[in-house]
């Protein structure tokens, strides 16, 4: 079996209709409903993770940002755009399975972090 026969498929993305979350089904039966903040804050763009684990950013105030659109990049990712104007990252399928798996511990991170828990 290859790698990428490996890796999870997603055979479904929706944004609800309040653009507060994005929903990911994938072909492993997995389903992943993924807020919008947390998605904001955990954008794979350099501007959020730098270039590095040392360099990423703690990005606040997201407590209200909604999903502005969702467009396809290729058949590897899809680029989610914010109505605070950032669109420059880019979710592989990997990514946001792994955003949906490490949910909990990804965001009880991100407010020790950020200085909220």
């Amino acid at each position: 079996m290859t790698e990428a026969a490996k890796k999870p498929w997603p055979t479904e993305v929706r944004v609800n209709p309040a653009r507060s979350q994005v929903t990911v089904e994938y072909d492993t039966g997995e389903r992943f409903v993924l807020p919008a903040e947390y998605l904001r804050v955990e954008s794979p763009s350099a501007e959020v993770q730098g270039h590095g684990p040392s360099q990423k950013q703690i990005v606040t105030g997201k407590s209200d940002v909604k999903i502005a659109g969702v467009e396809p990049v290729g058949n590897y990712a899809v680029r989610i755009r914010f109505d605070d104007g950032h669109d420059t990252g880019l979710y592989s399928w990997e990514y946001l399975h792994e955003l949906g798996r490490e949910q909990r511990q990804k965001w009880i991170a991100y407010l020790k972090a950020a200085g909220k828990a």
